[in-house]
């Protein structure tokens, strides 16, 4: 409870110096990168040479944490959001179009409102539960490229099919978009190790290659920030919703539980190994502080100020 005390206590004080200080942001362009299923001890045996440059080149934690229930769109929207699902409310996992959209701001209402550009690059369409009015300049499900993946959610849990889009369809959508727009505030979702997961087991060959492709995807999306001529002024966060164990994800088992973190760009320290405590609420937070939006005082989520110079 002290933990969370001063947690939001840091949040609220933050916030009030953003609306009193009319300072400009931080960093102008805000990339955050999910890899759906991106459990640490998987990733760290994958061959990802891109994401080890940012590591190398910036700052990261393997320990940092996901909200229970470890599932995708739950999880994703704690990202998005900052905020649990006590107070989210989203604890379903597909795209329901009768439940409609999330009920508590989200990063991109918060950026649109302070009068930044936003966009959505994603491999799954139940982030339309996102979609709050006029939040997102460019929402991009390719639903024509999808590939059908079976699963299940959680041991023993009901099996279903999710239409897919794989992570290099994704990534050229992004970097054109990114290219042309320049988008302050990007949200881009590789799904490829999430269904490899399913399908042939965390850890497996099959996901490990899925990570591998995944890493290829981020350097088209890299490479687009550098030819769009914002890289100076971008942060790039590559984090995950979830792990996995199994063939399966959605326990409070650690290997579900644990997730990448990592910032690259303007402002972060260089090879700094995070030691303060993550969770995935964090990402909202970060990417509003380095935007200097004023965010929502009820935030559960506090910027990662350590990794930044």
């Amino acid at each position: 409870m002290a933990l969370y005390a001063r947690r939001f206590l840091l949040v609220v004080t933050l916030c009030l110096l953003a609306l009193s200080s009319g300072a400009a942001p931080r960093a102008e362009h805000v990339f955050i990168i999910s890899l759906d299923g991106g459990k640490p001890a998987a990733i760290e045996q994958s061959q990802m040479p891109v994401l080890g440059r940012l590591v190398a080149e910036g700052a990261h934690t393997w320990t940092a944490t996901t909200i229970f229930p470890s599932i995708t769109l739950p999880s994703h929207t704690s990202m998005l959001t900052g905020v649990g699902p006590d107070t989210h409310h989203i604890l379903w996992n597909g795209w329901v179009p009768s439940k409609g959209v999330v009920g508590v701001p989200t990063v991109f209402s918060e950026a649109k409102k302070a009068g930044f550009s936003t966009a959505m690059f994603v491999g799954k369409e139940k982030f339309r539960h996102l979609l709050l009015t006029n939040s997102v300049d460019e929402f991009n499900y390719g639903r024509s490229d999808a590939i059908l993946v079976v699963k299940s959610d959680g041991d023993g849990g009901e099996v279903k099919r999710e239409g897919t889009v794989l992570a290099d369809r994704v990534a050229r959508q992004a970097a054109t978009y990114i290219v042309e727009h320049k988008p302050n505030l990007c949200f881009i979702h590789f799904a490829d190790a999430d269904s490899a997961g399913h399908r042939s087991g965390w850890g497996s060959p099959q996901q490990l290659e899925t990570f591998a492709k995944s890493d290829a995807a981020l350097d088209v999306v890299l490479k687009a920030i550098s030819q769009a001529g914002i890289a100076d002024q971008s942060v790039v966060i590559v984090t995950a919703d979830h792990g996995g164990h199994g063939h399966t994800h959605g326990s409070k088992n650690p290997e579900d539980m644990e997730i990448p973190w990592v910032a690259w760009g303007k402002g972060v320290k260089r090879g700094f190994t995070i030691t303060v405590p993550v969770s995935t609420c964090d990402t909202a937070a970060t990417a509003l502080w380095l935007l200097n939006v004023p965010c929502a005082t009820k935030m559960e989520g506090a910027p990662v100020t350590s990794a930044f110079q």
